[in-house]
Formats: C-alpha cells, structure tokens, sequence
C-alpha cells in the first residue's frame, strides 16, 4: 500500500509538465472555436492520441498508479486547458471505467481497446445510465434488458440521456434493468458494440457550456447483443440477484448497482476536472488584478479584490487536498466511511462555480465578455455540481453515510 503523500514524485511531475504542456499549446488555442462550434474537437483528440495521452496505455498507467494521484493529477491539467474539448478527451474514460468494475478480463481486454481506436483512426465510447425520468432516481429506470435463453441474447429496449459522446461512439456501455422488482439493485450493465442495429443517436443537446463535448440522447430499439456482451457474466449476475433478493427478504443491506459502482469510482476523478477549471480562472483573474490599473494603481492592491484572490486559492487548495484524500482512499482500497468521495466531488464542483464567478467579477465588464476566457469557465463549471450526482445528492449520500439512516 502506497503511503499518502501530498507531494509528486519525480515520473509524475515529469507527466504532469507535459500534460501541462499539451493543454497549454494544443487545448487553450482551440478552446474558444470549440465552444463556438458546439462540435466534437476531433483534431484535438487526435493529436492528444498521437502524443500517447488519448489512449488506453496511458489511463491504464494514471489509472493503477499505486499512490491514486495520477488520474486526478492528469483531468485537473487537462480541464485547466479547457474543460469542453478536456472531456471530449477523457470522456470515453467513463465508460472504460464502467467495464473496468463491472466486466471480465477477458471483456476488459476485447472492448476498452476499441473504446479508443489508435492515432490514425481515434474511436471514443459512451456510458449511458441517465434517462429522462431517471437522473439521480436510478430507481426508476425504465431501460430494459431481456434474457433471449435459446440465442444466449439480450434485448434491450429505452431511452438513455445525457450520454457524454451518445450515437458518435464506437462502443457504448448501457445500464439497463434485468430485475424490476429488485428497484436499483436489478440492473447490469451491457456491452453495445459497433454498428449493433437498434441502437441510434436522439436528440443532441445545446449547452450552456462544456459545449465541444457531444451530449445527446441513445435510443435503444429492440438492440440485441450476445451473452457475452453483459458485464461480469451471467453466473455473476444471477448470483448478485440471488443475493439481492435475499437482502430484500431480509430487509438487509443495501447492494450496490452497475450504475452506483462507475460512479463511486469516478467521483474524485469529476472533482479534479473542478479544481482544474477554477485554477485556471483564478490564475487568468490573478494575472488580470496584478496588470490592471485603476485610479493609478494595480487593483490588486484594494483589499476588496486581493481577499477574493486569497479565498480562491484556499479554496482550490482545499478542493484539491479533499480529491487527492478520495484518491488514495480507492486506489488503497480504504472504505470511504464518511462518504470521501463524494465530499471531494461535492466541493471541489461548489469551489469550481464559485471562483469562476469571482473570476468575472475581478475582470468587470470585461469578464463578461467573449473576449476573456473566464466567461466560458463559468459557464463550464455549472456542469460539476450536476452531472454524476448533483450537489444535493453528494449531500444526501454523506448525511446518510455519516447518520446510517435513509434520510430522503
């Protein structure tokens, strides 16, 4: 087990640099157009899969890194960049995870590969849980899978939402009920794979930021897949149901979900993302009070604006310190007996929406303009208190955790 510490060692800093550098001198200079576009920055990921970072090496090392500080270490320089084109990136990760803690080896290695595709022909995949009546409730998930027992097939019928890279991606990897009497504790997660008739691309939303990452819906139409697409297998699955019935009989413990499972392993990984993007307000809005002049000198030197300067930065430190905790936690398989993780996402998002405001408010008139980035990082970070578990719920699993009672 890897000691805490909060200090890089050498092959980190060295990755960090140079991750830094590609946000620097590839992401920052497309970030506006992307925005502008709404479109997926195609060329952007494919020079980050020609440098090694768009690939499945490269998260398969930040991602095993024995401290836990390597994948929150990478999304905060990417996200710094820009966090649009940044999860465009590292969006297909989400799904990689997905099989990552659900699936078998032999899955692991069959489908993440063609999550990415290779520099010459980049691929990108999809993890679709949310739906239109089932965001945070994933309770009330309608998406259903069948058992096909004499073609060893699984038919999946719904409609999925909010899907980071929904209808572009090579593989998408869908929860769906196989249980509806056993509420959450009924689903599993499935394997779609390329050109599987049924499944085809909704609606794609317009957004209020991250803009050049594609979010749109999945419909699901009579899609079938073999047995061997559902994560973790069938002899899995059914002792995982037995069990949960069992449970239920009992009025016993909780078991978690397909869903539950991705999302308590990416929780810290959102959280970075934040940091990332409220450090690089606060690094434009600092550089901005340093320069200005009103009234004949720096406005940094009104108390009023170098105190907001120093709450940022605590803040971002603070975020940064709470992420980096969640992250060792789960690498060192340490329980998160005070709902860690999502402590760090929780306010490492509300730290992210408040410096980046604050950012606009050092930079004026001018902060509310296009012509300053700051404005898109505003409208970026409004997605961390939202998106894999809103503000409000990450306070409910802490309560919840924190009391072991089922406050609602």
């Amino acid at each position: 087990m890897a000691e805490f510490t909060m200090e890089l060692n050498d092959e980190q800093k060295e990755v960090r640099d140079w991750l830094h550098g590609f946000a620097a001198d590839v992401i920052r200079p497309a970030a506006a157009e992307w925005d502008e576009r709404e479109e997926t920055p195609w060329p952007v990921i494919q020079e980050a899969a020609k440098v090694g970072i768009y690939s499945l090496d490269f998260y398969a090392q930040q991602y095993f890194d024995p401290t836990g500080l390597g994948i929150p270490m990478a999304m905060e320089e990417l996200f710094w960049g820009d966090a649009g084109i940044a999860l465009s990136i590292v969006g297909t990760g989400l799904a990689a995870v997905g099989v990552l803690a659900n699936g078998t080896e032999e899955q692991i290695g069959t489908w993440i590969p063609q999550m990415y595709g290779d520099a010459n022909d980049v691929k990108v995949a999809a993890f679709c849980s949310s739906e239109p009546d089932a965001g945070s409730d994933v309770a009330s998930m309608r998406t259903r899978a069948v058992y096909d027992e004499a073609k060893d097939e699984w038919v999946i019928n719904g409609t999925k939402t909010w899907a980071t890279n929904g209808g572009i991606a090579n593989v998408h990897v869908v929860v769906a009920v196989v249980d509806p009497e056993l509420g959450s504790k009924g689903h599993a997660s499935f394997i779609i794979p390329p050109g599987t008739e049924g499944l085809s691309q909704g609606q794609k939303f317009k957004k209020h930021g991250i803009r050049a990452s594609h979010t749109a819906e999945v419909i699901l139409d009579n899609v079938r897949v073999p047995g061997s697409c559902l994560l973790g297998g069938k002899e899995k699955l059914d002792e995982r149901l037995a069990r949960a019935r069992e449970k239920a009989r009992q009025g016993g413990e909780r078991v978690k979900n397909a869903a539950m499972a991705t999302f308590e392993a990416s929780r810290p990984a959102v959280g970075a993302m934040a940091v990332g993007t409220a450090r690089a307000a606060y690094e434009v809005a600092l550089d901005y009070a340093v320069t200005r002049e009103q009234f004949g000198r720096p406005i940094i030197d009104n108390q009023g604006v170098a105190f907001q300067l120093a709450d940022m930065r605590t803040s971002i430190d603070a975020a940064r310190l709470l992420v980096w905790r969640a992250s060792w936690m789960a690498i060192n398989g340490k329980p998160f007996t005070a709902a860690e993780g999502s402590m760090s996402k929780l306010f490492a998002s509300e730290t992210a929406k408040k410096v980046t405001a604050q950012a606009i408010q050092i930079l004026g008139g001018n902060g509310y303009t296009r012509e300053y980035p700051v404005e898109r990082m505003h409208r970026d970070a409004a997605i961390y208190t939202i998106f894999e578990g809103t503000s409000e719920i990450q306070r409910l699993v802490i309560a919840r955790t924190l009391s072991g009672k089922p406050i609602r």
